[in-house]
């Protein structure tokens, strides 16, 4: 079994955690600044630049929410409407970091099982 789904097992538990107390409505920042992975005793990283590659040149950059435990990205949203786009976003970055496994949280779901989406490349 991929180590990867531990992770993603603690990371959700750990989010729902976070929504439970805080409910939907505020900033995407502040559940970024919730999120205490490190009490779940994982590693992670928060605003992971990327770059992004175009003909051998580095055209941009991609920002993650966070990286944990070097295998998972974790996108972070606060928004009203579930956008395809998000979803594009999240398969973009697992592109661009040749990592496997996403997740994207959006915190303004009644429940935050809504709100979730796992995505694996």
């Amino acid at each position: 079994m991929d180590g990867s789904v531990d992770v993603t097992g603690q990371i959700i538990r750990c989010a729902i955690e976070v929504h439970r107390a805080l409910g939907p409505g505020l900033r995407e920042r502040t559940y970024d600044e919730a999120l205490e992975m490190l009490d779940q005793n994982m590693s992670f990283e928060r605003q992971v630049h990327i770059p992004v590659e175009y003909k051998g040149r580095i055209v941009g950059d991609y920002s993650l929410d966070f990286v944990v435990a070097e295998a998972v990205v974790v996108e972070v949203k606060a928004v009203d409407r579930f956008d395809p786009v998000f979803e594009a976003q999240v398969i973009s970055y697992l592109r661009a970091s040749g990592l496997h496994v996403g997740l994207l949280l959006n915190f303004n779901a009644h429940k935050l099982a809504e709100g979730l989406r796992r995505y694996v490349r």
